[in-house]
């Protein structure tokens, strides 16, 4: 299995006009992206955001479901949340990960638009076989900045649907990525 984090980034991330914004957390995102981590062995879900109510709504989360009334009620949703880290920034989920694993990630974005120089996830199987950290980031609001984006080792190709509707939740492309990245047939196939 590859060494693989994943972060979702409320800041640095543009809105509808391309304006760069701080979004909010959800639940949903919470509770969904930790959850298919653990599914697919993803050693760390990071949650990255510098707004401290934000920070404070995301821990009381977590703690309900990992320390809480939540922890007892539902056993393996306090094994996926436990996977969550929060925080403030990509450089500090980097230095987090080199800490660890004494090594820089490769860093994944994704987006929903093509790149010319995207990545297919063929390719990136191939490349995430070595034991080397690979840190696959996603955006809320709508999108990454460009910034992120350009300082990113690799960039995903988009996920497509058989139509020209283009506006999957974060939560479902994450899941979808993380299947086709590190899915057992992807991986039983000698990917």
């Amino acid at each position: 299995m590859p060494n693989l984090y994943v972060a979702l980034i409320h800041y640095p991330v543009v809105n509808k006009r391309g304006e760069v914004i701080a979004s909010a957390i959800t639940n949903l995102d919470l509770h969904d992206i930790s959850r298919a981590a653990k599914t697919y062995g993803v050693k760390t879900f990071y949650v990255v955001t510098p707004l401290m109510d934000q920070i404070t709504l995301a821990r009381q989360i977590i703690d309900h479901w990992t320390k809480g009334v939540g922890a007892r009620y539902n056993p393996a949703r306090r094994r996926a949340l436990e996977l969550i880290q929060i925080k403030e920034t990509i450089a500090e989920v980097a230095n987090h990960i080199h800490r660890n694993e004494r090594s820089h990630p490769k860093m994944v974005v994704t987006c929903a638009k093509k790149h010319p120089s995207g990545i297919s996830y063929e390719k990136l199987r191939g490349l995430m076989g070595d034991e080397k950290p690979y840190l696959l980031v996603f955006g809320t609001a709508w999108g990454l900045t460009e910034e992120t984006i350009r300082a990113a080792d690799y960039i995903l190709e988009p996920v497509a649907g058989n139509t020209n509707y283009n506006h999957l939740s974060v939560r479902s492309a994450a899941a979808i990525i993380l299947d086709r990245l590190v899915g057992t047939k992807n991986w039983t196939n000698g990917y």
